[in-house]
């Protein structure tokens, strides 16, 4: 599983192999395209890396029609863009009290459940999500890592293999399921999906952590300290090792 999603280092060093885990890139949902008028300046903002404009661009929208549900969506965007959980989660319950089936409040509110490891609450975000939107694979992928962190692996996997139907390229899937065997059992069949990629020579950072996790869960600490050790430094490399057999422990 390769949870990434952003401020691992703010978070416990047990949740570190979490954050390593699932392919969620931003905190945040990505915005749906509606016809309010001004929305399409907040997504060119977010777009562009300027959530404070995004933020201000939606305050205005929100003073004269507070319920605008794009506006809301957006709003929580940036504000999580921002590190500003709290207030995001409140902008995307907004929204969802207007329109209970907002596809980007629900996976906004969800991944944040999930880095803050409610994990239940994350679970139940992505599952009406996916009521009304069967395939989305953001919500496929965060649905299978919270299960995966739930003990319930059986249901995880059932969800990564439905993604590599949709597209069998899909690496955080690919990636998440083979982790997802690692706790649940299934080392060997893991490593075989893992070891290949995470040692060849051109591997990235992130491919040789992923092997790591794998190895750690497998019970080759020594061999998954030794990866780590090529890209991390021994205090940080400590560190990771422990997160990982943190979240063994936790998904027992």
């Amino acid at each position: 599983m390769t949870l990434r999603m952003p401020g691992h280092g703010r978070m416990h060093r047990g949740w570190f192999a979490l954050l390593l885990l699932a392919g969620c890139s931003t905190g945040s949902a990505p915005a749906v395209r509606r016809d309010a008028p001004g929305v399409n300046i907040a997504d060119a903002a977010l777009d562009g890396g300027m959530p404070d404009t995004a933020l201000n661009v939606t305050r205005s929208i929100l003073q004269s029609n507070p319920r605008d549900v794009g506006a809301l969506e957006r709003q929580g965007a940036a504000l999580a863009q921002m590190n500003q959980p709290d207030a995001a989660m409140e902008a995307w319950r907004r929204a969802l009290a207007v329109d209970p089936a907002s596809a980007p409040a629900l996976l906004g509110l969800g991944r944040l459940e999930l880095s803050r490891g409610s994990t239940a609450e994350a679970e139940q975000s992505f599952t009406k999500l996916l009521v009304v939107k069967p395939d989305d694979r953001a919500a496929l992928n965060d649905l299978g890592v919270a299960l995966d962190l739930r003990g319930r692996h059986d249901a995880a996997q059932a969800v990564y293999e439905k993604l590599l139907r949709l597209d069998p390229g899909d690496r955080a899937a690919s990636v998440n399921l083979a982790l997802s065997l690692s706790l649940s059992g299934q080392a060997g069949r893991s490593l075989v999906m893992l070891r290949g990629p995470g040692s060849q020579p051109d591997a990235t950072p992130r491919v040789r952590q992923d092997l790591a996790v794998a190895l750690a869960l497998s019970g080759n600490p020594k061999e998954a300290e030794k990866l780590l050790l090529t890209d991390l430094s021994p205090g940080d490399a400590a560190a990771a090792l422990a997160g990982y057999q943190a979240l063994d422990a936790t998904t027992k």
